[in-house]
């Protein structure tokens, strides 16, 4: 069967490696001169599985009335009339209670722990390198507030069988040695030594190539502009470069996947939301941490990836623009400085943004669709570095007709 993915990210590069494994014949489209350009290129760095907490909960609402206005606020809503924004929010606060809450985390972590043992078994076959880390996460925590939320966050994955466990501050500089240079006040925190780092775009790029030696085709700088069909079957994707047909087609087109699905009548309720990272040059400096962290207070990540230092964190909803603030990038830096003094070259730091997709469960959207041969793999939030490899082997299984490993009940698009 000759299977189409649509979209050259994570997530569909690991949809089209386990579509080879299946024996497809396979055809990745994306517009970018190459893989993982757009929302995998300069992420985070985690595969943080252990930390798939969904963003509505019933403490949600509350939090986001004390950011409102703030520039500086760790998720910020840039106020425009955007309807998309206003239909996507009503459905986010319907989330925000404690039921729905434990309920969009057993989708997640699902997807999440699977994803994990599917990437360290592709590790394994096919060797590449792209400077992961296999120290777990340190999540630290600045006050006592902060220390409850993640002593509550702990207990909830404990109870879903993760190993995941509250520490000291005097662990948390055992754990990572250069917290102790820090200007920052640590009391304590959690650490999931099962998760993982490394660099999405290096892994991506890598596994592209594999893809191509077994005889995949990626036709990039080539932009999607629609989907053809007849009798409730996709038949062809319409290309500024032409029309290219297939017997099955893939979704995996992150915040963008709403617009080509929108006029066969899916109506995907994904919006983008904007992050920022930074990438510091560690060359001669020996501050920077080994292992990767979340630093609660201002909801960031850190991740080494060989001689850099990812650095990523803020939450911008403010439509499909890629327009960095000023403010809120030096943030960024100022904040990282100050946990980690002599982590880098200040004068050599990479400022970058990307749009994740944001379902309003935090829980991505995988399955069929009313049409027979056209699938969906995409809404996978700040998760799709950590979700990509479990989802693209169930939509894989889903394609070929095989069970997936994993049930993907209540991940489908009829959920909305």
């Amino acid at each position: 069967m000759h299977v189409v993915v649509l979209g050259a990210g994570v997530i569909g590069t690991t949809a089209a490696w386990y579509l080879l494994e299946n024996g497809h014949q396979v055809t990745v489209i994306d517009r970018q001169h190459a893989s993982a350009q757009e929302t995998s290129f300069a992420n985070g760095g985690q595969i943080s599985a252990c930390h798939a907490t969904p963003w509505a909960n019933s403490s949600t609402p509350k939090q986001i009335l004390k950011w409102l206005g703030r520039e500086e606020a760790p998720l910020l809503f840039r106020m425009r009339f955007d309807p998309k924004l206003f239909a996507w929010g009503l459905r986010f606060l319907r989330n925000c209670t404690d039921a729905r809450a434990k309920e969009n985390l057993e989708k997640a972590l699902r997807v999440a722990v699977y994803s994990r043992d599917c990437l360290r078994q592709l590790r394994k076959d096919t060797g590449i390198d792209y400077d992961h880390r296999q120290q777990g996460i340190l999540h630290i925590c600045r006050d006592d507030d902060e220390l409850t939320a993640v002593e509550t966050a702990t207990a909830q994955m404990r109870d879903f069988g993760l190993n995941r466990r509250v520490v000291s501050a005097e662990e948390c500089y055992e754990i990572e040695p250069t917290l102790r240079h820090s200007k920052a006040r640590i009391i304590g925190g959690s650490f999931t030594p099962d998760d993982e780092s490394g660099d999405a775009q290096k892994f991506t790029s890598l596994l592209a190539e594999k893809c191509i030696e077994r005889g995949a085709i990626f036709k990039f700088g080539t932009t999607i502009t629609g989907l053809d069909h007849d009798q409730g079957r996709i038949t062809s994707v319409r290309t500024d470069q032409g029309k290219i047909s297939g017997d099955t087609f893939a979704v995996c087109l992150g915040s963008y996947s709403p617009f080509l699905t929108k006029p066969l009548g899916i109506h995907l309720p994904i919006y983008p939301c904007k992050g920022y990272s930074i990438s510091i040059d560690t060359t001669g400096h020996d501050g920077a941490p080994q292992t990767a962290l979340i630093d609660d207070s201002v909801k960031m990540v850190y991740a080494r990836l060989g001689n850099r230092l990812r650095v990523a964190g803020t939450a911008e909803l403010d439509g499909y623009s890629l327009r960095m603030s000023e403010r809120r990038k030096q943030l960024i830096v100022d904040k990282a400085f100050e946990l980690f003094p002599n982590s880098g070259d200040r004068s050599k730091i990479e400022f970058w943004s990307g749009l994740r997709p944001v379902t309003p469960d935090s829980a991505p959207i995988l399955g069929g669709t009313k049409y027979g041969n056209l699938f969906l793999n995409t809404g996978h939030g700040t998760l799709g570095w950590t979700m990509s490899c479990g989802s693209g082997k169930a939509i894989a299984d889903l394609i070929s007709h095989k069970h997936p490993d994993i049930p993907l009940t209540g991940l489908g698009i009829e959920r909305f």
